[in-house]
């Protein structure tokens, strides 16, 4: 018997809250509930959810913190909930590893169909060193660097690299395409899709996070084309 996924929802409203777990309930996910931040950072290692469902006002420690705090331990997933839809929140939220926003109120169905896709996408399991020479299915490959979109996963150096579901896409979509140039739109467009109305900067944070992660190498590099957007250079 497959064990169910499991979804820790952080929200203090309690009424949206049982709304939330009923839903994804529904959808046969194992859900718990806490009302506040600091609740959250004590479930996460005891619970250890596939997901995270994060309100942003949150009383004491606010979703930004809470996010932040996960984030030096943990590359679980994270759906933030906000009733704040400026540019700025999204973008400080992305900046601080989650994987997607959504603003309240939200749509049943639209929520459960973001925590599927973001679970579908994230499927990294572990990879051995012996990986390196076993790569199967979509995969790109340089020197010191193999990005496998398969089993997301990410070698960089011999070792395996942590990597959001969007992060690790965004990198083999640029990388399956060396030296051609993309700009922001299309960017977003083929890796956010229909399903993310957002702003260009979106891409700017995730290309700041994944230069963080992996340093440019003498032989490849994630290049800014200054005026235009981005692109992955083979130098050699």
């Amino acid at each position: 018997m497959v064990d169910k996924q499991r979804i820790l929802i952080v929200d203090d409203d309690e009424n949206i809250a049982e709304l939330i777990s009923l839903y994804l309930m529904k959808e046969c996910y194992d859900t718990k509930i806490v009302g506040d931040g600091e609740s959250a950072l004590k479930e996460v290692p005891v619970f250890k959810p596939n997901l995270i469902l994060l309100d942003l006002m949150l009383p004491g420690m606010d979703g930004y913190q809470v996010c932040r705090e996960i984030r030096t331990t943990s590359q679980v997933p994270i759906i933030m909930l906000s009733a704040k839809g400026e540019v700025f929140d999204k973008v400080l939220g992305l900046e601080l590893g989650a994987d997607d926003y959504m603003i309240k109120p939200f749509d049943s169905k639209e929520l459960v169909a973001r925590v599927k896709a973001v679970l579908r996408r994230y499927q990294a399991a572990p990879v051995s060193m012996s990986a390196a020479t076993k790569q199967q299915g979509e995969y790109v490959e340089y020197p010191n660097l193999i990005v496998n979109l398969t089993n997301y996963s990410v070698l960089y150096k011999g070792h395996s690299v942590d990597m959001p579901p969007k992060e690790l896409e965004l990198l083999y979509f640029l990388a399956s395409s060396p030296n051609q140039v993309f700009t922001r739109e299309q960017l977003l467009d083929h890796i956010w899709g229909y399903e993310y109305i957002g702003d260009t900067r979106t891409v700017d944070v995730h290309i700041k996070r994944l230069r963080e992660k992996i340093r440019d190498d003498e032989n490849w590099a994630l290049s800014t084309v200054w005026g235009i957007g981005y692109k992955f250079e083979v130098r050699r």
